[in-house]
C-alpha cells in the first residue's frame, strides 16, 4: 500500500476536500508542531491501494526578507537595499508548518498539492515541495502532482484527483519576481520617507508612510480625481424650462439646445418663447430598445457590484466570497474569465437553484424554454466564471454571506435570461422655431431584470397620447441660471474599474491595495463608498509628482505586470527580470537625493537658460533646479563643458564626454541624449550618432566610414583629439589614430571610390611630409598611400571593408551619418521590454 500526502492551502479547505474524497469517512487528528488538521483515510491512487494523509498550510510558508543586519532603520542606508541580498524566511503566521509537513511526509511515496489554482497558490506549491521533497521515499517516475479545480463539489474534486498535472515552475517564478521587486522598492522607499517626514512632523497620523508599486499608483488615481475637483472652475449656464398643459396636467418639456453659456442669447430665446401661446406637435416616435443581459461574473465585476450595490468594501467582499467557496456554495472567486466553458452543465445548476422561493419563478421559466445562450465574454485561460454550486437559503447563511451569495446567484441566472426590452416614446414639439421633446419609457419584457431588479430601466415616465399637429397651451416659461459642477470623488467601484483598466494589481490583489491605502490613512471611505484622500495622501502624491511622475504613474505598473505575465508564460528567463532591480538604483537616487543642494554648475539649460547642475555621484547626471528635470549622462567618462556651444535643435549647451587619453571623446546634447530627436537615433546617443545635417558635430558632418571592427557603427572624427588626431567608432571601442601633430583636420564632402569621406589635412610647416613646403593635402585614409601610412588601428581588424570584400562597400551606399541603431519603440510597453531585456 502506497502512502500519499495531500496538502491544501487552508485548514478549512483540507477538511472539505478530505470529506469529499473519503465520502465522509476520514479520521482527524492534529499535526505535531503547528496544530494543523490531519485527516486520514484509505482508498486508491493511480490504480494502487493507498493510505491518504490530508493536511494544509496557512498561506505562504516563506516570506522574502532582507538578512537581519539590514533591519536597523537607523544604520542601513535605504539605497543599499537595492543591492542587498535577500533570503527566504519562515513566515510568522506559518511557524512550525514546515516541520509539521516534513514529519507527516516521512515514509510517504507521493505528494499531491491542492493549493489554490492561482499564481500565489502555484508559488506555495513549490514552498511545500522544497520543505518535503527530501524526506519522501525515493521511487521511480513522477512523485509530485498538482490538482487543478475550480469548485468544492464532489464532481469537480474527484475529477481533479483523476486528472493530476505537474506544478508550473514558470508561474511560480513570476510570483518570486513580483515579491522581490515589491520588497526592494517598497521597503527602500518606505524607510526613507518614513524616517525623513516623521522626524520633522508630529501630526502625520500614520505610523508608516508606506510606498508600494501598486498601492501608490492606486492612491494616485484617488488624488488625481481630488485635484480635478479642487481645481475645477464652475462656469455659469442657463436652461430654458417650459411647461405645457396636457389634459389639465402640467408637463415639462426638454429643450433641444439643453443649455446655453451666453446669458444674452438665452434671454432672447426666453422672450421669444414667452411671446408664443402654444406648442405644436411635429411628430411622435416610438422605438423598442434592448438592454443586453450581463456576461458571466468574474472577480472584478463581483467586487464592483458588491461595493456599489451592497455597500460591501472590496476586501470584505473577497473574504466573504472565499468563505462561500470553502463551504462549497460558489465556485473559485478569483478569476478574470467571463465566458462559460463549452461543457458547462447549466441545467443541472438551475435545477439545484429552483428550490428557493427567491428566484423559483425565474429559474422555472428558463428550464421550460426561455433558456438563452450566454453573452460572449473572454476566456483568460484561468478559472471559469464565478457561479453558485449548491442551493443556500437565507436561514443557512447570515449577513454579508447571504447577500454576496444572493448577488452571485441572481447574476448567474441573469446571464441565461432573455434581454430586457422596453419602448421609448418621444414627442417632438415646436415653439416659434425652437425644438422641444417629451420622452417616456414603457417596459415591454423585463427579461433578466426580473432577477436583477436594480438594473431595470426607468419606466416611471409615460408620454400622454399626442397626435401630429395638435397644439398645447404654454403654462410657464422660466430661464434658470445654473453652474457646471465638478465630478464626484471616486467610488470603490470606479477605482476598481480604473485599476483594471491600467493593469494595477491582479484580480486577487486589487482589494488588498485599496484596503492598504485606507489603513495608512491616505484615504477615507465616506458616504456612498466614495474614497476621499486625506491631507496626508494628497501631500504624498504631490510630492511624488514633484520628484518623478513614474513613481505614481498607473502605466508603469501595468508595464511591469506585463513582464510578470511573460515570465509566467516562460517567455522571459528570470535572470532577465532581475536586471531591472539593479537598474532601479538610478531612479532611487535621483528621487531621494536633494539635487538642488548637490553638484556644481556646468552647462546651461535650453528651456530656461539657467545652469544645469552636474551630479558626479553614480549614475552621473545633470539637474535643472528651475525646470525640476534630470538628464542622464554616460555612466563611464569624464564630463566637461564643450566650448559653450549649443545644440541647434533645442538650445542646450553641449558637454564633452571623455574616457581618458587612450579612449575616445565625443560631444553630446543633454536633451537629445535622453530624448532622441529622430526615430532612427537610439536613446543615449551623442552628437557622433546624430543625423542632423545642420549640426557641425553630427555624424553626418564628422563621419568618415563604417567601422572596421563592429560593422554596425560609424568612424567619426574626434573633434578634441588634437594634436593626436583620431577617429572613434560611435558604437564600439575601435579607434583609428590619424596624422600626429597636424595643425588641423576636417572631413570634406568629397567621397572616395571606396565609399569613405575624404579628409583635408593641414600639416605643420616644419613637419609636413609634402614637397616644397606644402602643408595642405586631401585624400582617403584607406586608399591614399600617404595618408594610409599614417593611420594606426586600435581594437579590432585593421583591414578596410574595401579590401576584404573587393571594391566598394556592401549594398546601402555611403555609411556616414546613416545611424543603424535600433529604432526606439513607440509604445511604453515596448520601451520597458527593451529596457528589461
Amino acid at each position: 500500500m502506497v502512502k500519499v500526502l495531500m496538502v491544501a492551502e487552508k485548514p478549512a479547505l483540507a477538511r472539505s476536500l478530505a470529506g469529499i474524497l473519503s465520502d465522509g469517512k476520514a479520521s482527524q487528528r492534529t499535526t505535531h508542531g503547528a496544530s494543523l488538521p490531519l485527516l486520514e483515510y484509505s482508498g486508491t491512487f493511480r490504480g494502487q491501494a493507498a493510505h491518504f494523509k490530508f493536511t494544509s498550510v496557512r498561506g505562504h510558508m516563506m516570506e522574502v526578507q532582507f538578512p537581519s543586519k539590514y533591519n536597523n532603520w537607523d544604520k542601513v542606508n535605504p539605497f543599499d537595499l537595492f543591492a542587498a541580498p535577500i533570503e527566504l524566511q519562515e513566515a510568522e503566521s506559518s511557524k512550525g508548518v514546515g516541520y509539521a509537513l516534513r514529519s507527516e511526509a516521512k515514509g510517504c511515496d507521493y505528494l499531491v498539492l491542492w493549493l489554490d489554482c492561482d499564481p500565489e497558490g502555484e508559488n506555495i506549491c513549490f514552498e511545500v515541495i522544497d520543505a518535503v521533497s527530501s524526506v519522501l521515499n525515493q521511487r521511480g517516475g513522477q512523485q509530485i502532482f498538482r490538482a487543478k479545480f475550480s469548485a468544492i463539489t464532489p464532481t469537480d474534486i474527484k475529477r481533479a484527483l483523476q486528472t493530476l498535472e505537474e506544478p508550473d515552475k514558470n508561474v511560480s517564478l513570476s510570483v518570486d519576481a513580483r515579491r522581490e521587486l515589491d520588497l526592494r522598492m517598497g521597503v527602500a522607499f518606505t524607510r526613507y520617507q518614513s524616517k525623513f517626514f516623521q522626524g520633522k512632523y508630529g501630526d502625520l497620523d500614520s505610523q508608516v508612510l508606506s510606498f508600494g508599486p501598486c498601492q501608490t499608483p492606486t492612491l494616485g488615481l484617488c488624488v488625481q480625481r481630488h485635484d480635478t475637483i479642487q481645481t475645477f472652475q464652475p462656469e455659469p449656464y442657463w436652461t430654458l424650462d417650459v411647461q405645457i398643459a396636457v389634459r389639465h396636467s402640467a408637463v415639462k418639456l426638454n429643450w433641444s439646445r439643453v443649455r446655453l453659456f451666453d446669458r444674452t442669447v438665452a434671454t432672447l430665446f426666453e422672450q421669444q418663447i414667452k411671446m408664443a401661446k402654444s406648442a405644436m406637435v411635429e411628430f411622435v416616435q416610438s422605438k423598442e430598445k434592448v438592454k443586453s443581459r450581463p456576461c458571466a461574473l468574474n472577480t472584478v465585476e463581483m467586487l464592483r457590484m458588491c461595493s456599489s450595490g451592497l455597500g460591501i468594501g472590496p476586501q470584505q467582499a473577497m473574504v466573504v466570497a472565499e468563505r462561500l467557496y470553502i463551504q462549497g456554495y460558489i465556485s473559485y472567486p478569483r478569476t478574470e474569465t467571463t465566458m462559460y466553458p463549452r461543457n458547462f452543465d447549466v441545467k443541472s445548476v438551475l435545477k439545484e437553484l429552483q428550490g428557493s422561493s427567491q428566484w423559483h419563478t425565474e429559474v422555472q421559466n428558463l428550464l421550460q424554454g426561455e433558456l438563452m445562450s450566454p453573452k460572449g465574454g473572454k476566456d483568460k485561460g484561468d478559472h471559469p466564471p464565478i457561479t453558485p454550486m449548491r442551493l443556500a437559503k437565507e436561514v443557512d447563511l447570515s449577513g454579508d454571506m447571504w447577500r454576496v451569495y444572493e448577488l452571485v446567484t441572481r447574476h448567474f441566472i441573469a446571464t441565461f435570461s432573455p434581454d430586457c426590452r422596453y419602448l421609448v416614446t418621444t414627442a417632438h414639439l415646436d415653439i416659434c422655431g425652437e425644438k422641444f421633446t417629451l420622452s417616456g419609457q414603457q417596459l415591454v419584457s423585463p427579461g433578466f431584470t426580473a432577477v436583477l431588479t436594480w438594473m431595470s430601466p426607468e419606466t416611471n415616465t409615460v408620454v400622454p397620447k399626442m397626435q401630429k399637429g395638435e397644439e398645447y397651451i404654454i403654462k410657464n416659461v422660466t430661464l434658470t441660471a445654473k453652474q457646471t459642477s465638478p465630478p464626484g470623488y471616486l467610488t470603490e467601484s470606479d477605482l476598481i474599474s480604473l485599476m483594471e483598466q491600467h493593469g494595477i494589481g491582479t484580480d486577487a490583489s486589487i482589494p488588498k491595495h485599496i484596503n492598504t491605502i485606507c489603513e495608512r490613512n491616505y484615504v477615507t471611505v465616506q458616504a456612498g463608498r466614495t474614497l476621499v484622500p486625506t491631507n496626508l495622501g494628497v501631500v504624498m502624491i504631490h510630492g511624488y509628482l514633484h520628484i518623478d511622475h513614474d513613481l505614481c504613474s498607473p502605466t508603469m505598473r501595468a508595464a511591469v505586470e506585463e513582464q510578470f505575465r511573460l515570465i509566467a508564460q516562460g517567455k522571459r528567463k528570470f535572470a532577465y527580470f532581475e536586471k531591472s532591480i539593479r537598474l532601479m538604483d538610478e531612479l532611487f537616487e535621483v528621487n531621494f537625493t536633494p539635487l538642488a543642494k548637490s553638484g556644481k554648475n556646468l552647462s546651461r539649460c535650453g528651456k530656461c537658460n539657467r545652469y544645469l547642475k552636474y551630479i558626479s555621484a553614480k549614475p552621473q547626471r545633470l539637474y535643472c533646479q528651475t525646470c525640476d528635470e534630470t538628464y542622464s549622462l554616460p555612466h563611464n567618462g569624464k564630463i566637461v563643458l564643450y566650448k559653450e556651444l549649443r545644440c541647434p535643435l533645442d538650445g542646450f549647451e553641449l558637454v564633452m564626454c571623455s574616457t581618458g587619453s587612450n579612449g575616445k571623446s565625443y560631444p553630446l546634447c543633454p536633451y537629445c541624449y535622453n530624448s532622441p530627436p529622430f526615430e532612427n537615433m537610439a536613446k543615449g546617443s551623442g552628437c557622433n550618432a546624430c543625423i542632423n545635417s545642420l549640426c557641425p558635430h553630427s555624424a553626418i558632418n564628422l563621419g568618415v566610414s563604417p567601422c572596421v571592427n563592429c560593422e554596425t557603427g560609424i568612424l567619426v572624427l574626434d573633434p578634441v583629439s588634437k594634436p593626436k588626431w583620431r577617429l572613434a567608432c560611435n558604437s564600439c571601442n575601435a579607434i583609428l589614430s590619424l596624422i600626429q601633430d597636424a595643425h588641423d583636420i576636417r572631413v570634406t564632402k568629397e567621397l572616395c571610390e571606396c565609399g569613405a569621406s575624404c579628409i583635408a589635412v593641414d600639416f605643420h610647416k616644419d613637419k609636413s611630409p609634402l614637397n616644397k613646403g606644402e602643408t595642405k593635402y586631401n585624400g582617403c585614409i584607406f586608399c591614399d598611400d600617404l595618408l594610409s601610412s599614417m593611420v594606426t588601428f586600435k581594437l579590432g581588424a585593421t583591414t578596410h571593408p574595401m579590401h576584404r570584400r573587393g571594391r566598394g562597400r556592401k549594398k546601402g551606399g555611403r555609411g556616414r551619418g546613416r545611424s543603424r541603431a535600433q529604432r526606439q519603440p513607440k509604445d511604453k510597453m515596448a520601451r520597458l521590454d527593451q529596457y528589461f531585456v
